[in-house]
């Protein structure tokens, strides 16, 4: 069976009063669960400069976890996490035309349509392999070997302009490079990116929200996890080095480490034990 070990920590950074981040998982309560649905990770980042972005990446992160919980035995991580991302998409927008959704210490404006917004990465884990969706430019990365691979793309104006070959070069320059061209709440309908990935012993995942990966590099975010002795220690240390360099953004990640995979081959998105 798969087994897992996990650890997440969130801090406001050391300007902002408030976190609009917000995490979540779903862990199974036994090796059917653990075959049937499996491990769900969840990192959202509510849009600063919405109103109510911790209503929104908290509104989103329940629905995930709600729909998980209640999937059908079996059920495929990728539709599944499409269906659930529209979910909470759709949670959030409603929760923007609705005043009574919104948080007590801020009175809805007249006008609420696309007044709350939040990015998401999930990571669902069954077997021997991850399934990770994301709007927006909350980040997966896998760290394999000492070396940290981005298994993301971030929804970014900056991001868009590099693939189109408007921009050139690094987007880490450029004026549009935290301006989200995809998020969770903004429009009725979203699509998520879904990609998923084969898992080894001793892999360990990291979900982070920009305030983390936009401070550190891959290499930094390697190196910490390689390092320290225990995940819990070393999210303490990713969160001390993020507001050291920058902490001008709410500092929040997940830490997944794989301790073993169970190999299954899978037919027509249906997994089956191979043989030893």
């Amino acid at each position: 069976m798969l087994e897992v070990e996990w650890a997440q920590l969130s801090d406001p950074g050391k300007i902002r009063q408030q976190n609009e981040d917000c995490l979540g998982r779903v862990i199974p309560d036994s090796p059917a669960r653990a075959r049937s649905h499996g491990w769900l990770f969840v990192v959202a980042d509510g849009v600063g400069g919405h109103a109510d972005g911790e209503v929104a990446s908290r509104l989103a992160v329940e629905a995930l976890l709600a729909g998980f919980e209640s999937a059908l035995v079996g059920e495929p991580h990728a539709p599944l996490l499409q269906r659930l991302v529209q979910a909470a998409n759709t949670q959030v927008h409603e929760a923007g035309l609705c005043p009574a959704a919104r948080s007590e210490e801020r009175p809805a404006p007249a006008l609420a349509r696309r007044s709350m917004a939040t990015t998401v990465v999930a990571c669902a884990l069954r077997f021997d392999r991850v399934t990770v969706a994301h709007v927006g430019d909350s980040r997966c990365y896998l760290i394999r070997r000492g070396r940290a691979v981005l298994l993301t793309r971030d929804h970014t104006l900056a991001n868009e302009q590099l693939r189109l070959g408007i921009l050139s070069g690094q987007t880490g320059e450029s004026a549009v490079r935290h301006v989200l061209s995809r998020s969770l709440g903004g429009e009725l309908f979203v699509s998520a990116e879904i990609s998923e990935h084969l898992l080894l012993a001793g892999d360990v995942l990291l979900l982070s929200s920009d305030g983390l990966h936009g401070a550190l590099s891959p290499t930094d975010l390697a190196k910490a996890v390689e390092e320290t002795a225990d995940l819990q220690s070393a999210a303490r240390l990713l969160v001390q080095l993020a507001n050291e360099r920058d902490g001008s953004d709410n500092v929040s990640l997940q830490l997944v480490r794989i301790g073993d995979v169970e190999r299954v081959g899978m037919y027509r998105g249906r997994p089956y034990k191979l043989p030893s």
